[in-house]
């Protein structure tokens, strides 16, 4: 029996800010159910879909141990291409065979684009 990873919850205080950030960088769809609290972010290609649940008063923003990590072929191009729509990343990487950069989303969170999965 396999359990696939299908969905990975995100705790934010800003679920519209984290919603239109995903939406615009990243090619994600939000969909809202009525009387749902949580905003469900899913990739129009493919992927792991996001869920954005409300942090309690007590969690702090960016304080976890991970870090979202996209897969993109060339980083150079994406990383242009996403400051001109106002997302800044820091350095580009040269790691044993492909490239990464680094950023943070608007709950300060960590995030990544690689080309690892495409490195030989």
């Amino acid at each position: 029996m396999t359990a696939p990873l299908g969905r990975l919850i995100v705790y934010t205080k800003k679920i519209d800010a984290m919603a239109a950030f995903y939406c615009a960088h990243f090619d994600y769809e939000e969909i809202r159910r009525d009387g749902d609290r949580i905003v469900e972010l899913r990739p129009r290609t493919s992927g792991v879909s996001l869920l954005l649940h409300p942090a309690s008063k007590g969690q702090r923003e960016g304080q976890a141990l991970i870090k979202l990590v996209f897969d993109v072929e060339d980083v150079g191009a994406f990383c242009e291409a996403a400051k001109a729509r106002g997302l800044q990343f820091g350095a580009i990487h040269q790691a044993d065979g492909y490239s990464f950069a680094n950023a943070k989303d608007p709950s300060n969170n960590s995030i990544s684009v690689s080309s690892r999965a495409f490195s030989v």
